[in-house]
């Protein structure tokens, strides 16, 4: 096991679950992105704030502040482990759909991570 997986869990041995790094990059980007700025007692600052646009109207400029916030919050948060390349975010009826394109530190290949979220 190179990292924990997150969420925190117990595997099928009975011992902490771990993840790849792959995976683990991927899991800290949604841990970012779904935590609500405050929720973190020692690190009331850390999230993107995305979930705090849940009652906005779903519009365009939903989609832009989400990008803004995101991006703000990944450069804050990861960029020990990331280099954020671009964050595209999409908004259609009730989904917002937000599109990460970022490249490891540790490796020359970028990657993808989408998410989507219902409002």
């Amino acid at each position: 096991m190179t990292h924990f997986g997150f969420p925190y869990r117990i595997g099928a041995n009975g011992m902490t679950a771990g993840a790849g790094h792959e995976a683990h990059i991927r899991e800290m980007i949604e841990q970012l992105l779904f935590t609500r700025r405050g929720e973190r007692v020692n690190r009331p600052d850390f999230g993107a704030g995305v979930n705090e646009l849940v009652f906005s109207e779903n519009a365009p400029e939903l989609a832009a502040a989400a990008q803004h916030m995101v991006m703000a919050a990944l450069q804050q948060w990861l960029s020990a482990a990331i280099e954020v390349r671009g964050v595209e975010t999409k908004a259609v009826d009730s989904l917002l759909s937000i599109t990460v394109r970022y490249r490891p530190l540790d490796e020359t290949r970028e990657r993808l991570v989408t998410v989507e979220r219902v409002f």
